[in-house]
C-alpha cells in the first residue's frame, strides 16, 4: 500500500522549483496559480533568497504549489493514502478531491497571510525539543506556558508560545534533550492564531468540497476523514490545534503502507517515516529527475483506493483502526442528529469518536460490539427521518 505526503512549512530552499519550470506547461500553472494567491510563485520558487520565502504569508502557498506540481506528473489514481503535514493538508485534501487544486492554493495564500498578520500582534516563536521522555517533554513545555504545537514523532516535539515561556524552558529542559530555537515568525497551531483561524473561516465557508476520493488522514488525531465539508472545517480549526503527526505516522503503519513518496520541496517527512516505520520503502521528489523512481514505487505499491460507495452522509465510515463500541442505549431505528456521536473506536492512542454528518434515522449497524475494524469501513447506515 502506498501513501504520499505533502511537506509543510520550512522545507523550502532557495530556487528548488527551478528545474521543474522545464516541464511542459508547469510555468503557466504557476502563473495562473500565483494570480489566486496574490504573490509571484515562479520568483519565490526561483530566484527568491532564503529570507524572503521565510515570510509565511509567501512560503504556504508556494509549499502547496509546489506539491501540486508535483503530483500532477505522477499517476496518482493509483495512490491509496494521501496526508500533509500543516499546511501541506491544502496539498493532500486536493489530492484526495476534497478540494480543488486552485481552492487549495488560494486557501494556503488566505491561511500565510493571516497567520502573519496574527504574529504581529504579540511576540511569539517556537522551539524544537529532541529526544528525552515524551511524557516528561510534554509537562515541561505546559509547566513553562507553552503549547505542544506539533508532535512529529521520532524523539521530536515543537513547543510554541511567548518568548519568555521559551527562554524559560531552555534554562531548565527536560532531561536528555536538546532544544533548538526556530526561525519562525510566531506560535504556529497554538492559540495566539485564533485571529487566523477565525478569517480563515470567514473564507473557507464559501468553498466547495467533495467526497475524499482516496483515504485521507487528519492532522488532529491520524484519523481517515471521509466527509468533504469535515475536512475543511479540520483544515480551518488546525491553525490553532497541534500538528499530531505523530498519530499520523502511526495511521500509516496501522493500514500497512509499504511505501511512501514525498512530494517536493521532500525530505522532512521521509525522514520522520523512515525513523518511525521500519522496511518501508521511502522516494523523496526533489526534482523532475526523481519522477521516475516515483512512478516506479507507484506500479510495484500502488492500487486504486477501494472506497464502497454510498450516498454521501447515508452510510458512517470508521477514522481509525481499533475496535468498535456502539453508543449505550443506541439502537436501531433510534434517530440521531446531525453530528451525534454513536460510538467510539478504541484504538492504540485512545478512545476516538463516531459522529454522524446529517440527522436521520439510524437504520442499521454494519457492526457489532468489539468488532475489529479498519479507517474506511462502514459502521453503520442512516437513513432518512420519517
Amino acid at each position: 500500500m502506498l501513501a504520499v505526503l505533502a511537506p509543510g512549512q520550512g522545507s523550502q530552499k532557495p530556487g528548488f522549483l527551478t528545474p521543474w519550470l522545464a516541464l511542459p506547461g508547469a510555468e503557466a500553472r504557476l502563473r495562473w496559480w500565483s494570480v489566486l494567491a496574490g504573490v509571484d510563485l515562479v520568483h519565490l520558487g526561483t530566484e527568491a533568497d532564503a529570507d524572503e520565502i521565510k515570510d509565511t504569508a509567501k512560503t504556504q502557498p508556494l509549499l502547496v504549489a509546489a506539491a501540486l506540481l508535483a503530483a500532477e506528473q505522477l499517476p496518482m489514481y493509483d495512490t491509496t493514502i494521501v496526508a500533509g503535514h500543516s499546511v501541506g493538508e491544502l496539498a493532500a485534501a486536493s489530492l484526495a478531491g476534497v478540494l480543488s487544486p486552485e481552492a487549495a492554493v488560494t486557501l494556503a495564500a488566505v491561511r500565510g497571510r493571516e497567520m502573519a498578520a496574527a504574529c504581529a500582534l504579540e511576540p511569539t516563536g517556537m522551539s524544537a525539543v529532541l529526544g528525552g521522555d515524551p511524557d516528561e517533554v510534554i509537562a515541561a513545555i505546559e509547566a513553562a506556558g507553552l503549547y505542544p504545537a506539533n508532535r512529529n514523532g521520532a524523539g521530536q516535539v515543537v513547543a510554541a508560545g511567548s518568548l519568555a515561556g521559551l527562554e524559560k524552558l531552555a534554562a531548565a529542559p527536560p532531561a536528555r534533550t536538546r532544544i533548538i530555537t526556530l526561525q519562525v515568525a510566531g506560535a504556529f497551531h497554538t492559540p495566539y492564531m485564533a485571529p487566523a483561524e477565525e478569517a480563515l473561516a470567514a473564507i473557507a465557508a464559501g468553498v466547495p468540497t467533495a467526497a475524499p476520493a482516496k483515504l485521507l488522514l487528519s492532522n488532529r488525531d491520524g484519523a481517515v476523514v471521509e466527509h468533504g465539508p469535515s475536512m475543511l472545517q479540520r483544515l480551518v480549526k488546525q491553525v490553532t490545534a497541534p500538528v499530531r503527526w505523530d498519530l499520523c505516522m502511526t495511521a500509516l503503519a496501522d493500514l500497512g503502507v509499504t511505501a511512501v513518496i514525498e512530494l517536493a520541496p521532500a525530505g522532512t517527512l521521509a525522514g520522520l517515516v523512515k525513523r518511525t516505520i521500519k522496511g518501508i520503502e521511502i522516494v523523496t521528489v526533489h526534482t523532475p529527475d526523481d519522477l521516475t523512481a516515483a512512478r516506479d514505487v507507484i506500479t510495484r505499491h500502488g492500487s486504486a483506493p477501494v472506497l464502497e460507495p454510498h450516498p454521501q452522509g447515508n452510510v458512517v465510515l470508521a477514522t481509525a483502526a481499533g475496535t468498535f463500541t456502539p453508543a449505550e442505549d443506541l439502537a436501531e431505528g433510534a434517530e440521531v442528529g446531525g453530528g451525534q456521536r454513536i460510538g467510539t473506536v478504541q484504538t492504540p492512542q485512545g478512545p476516538v469518536d463516531v459522529t454522524t454528518h446529517g440527522a436521520g434515522v439510524l437504520a442499521e449497524w454494519l457492526v457489532t460490539l468489539d468488532d475489529p475494524v479498519a479507517p474506511g469501513q462502514p459502521l453503520a447506515r442512516i437513513g432518512d427521518q420519517l
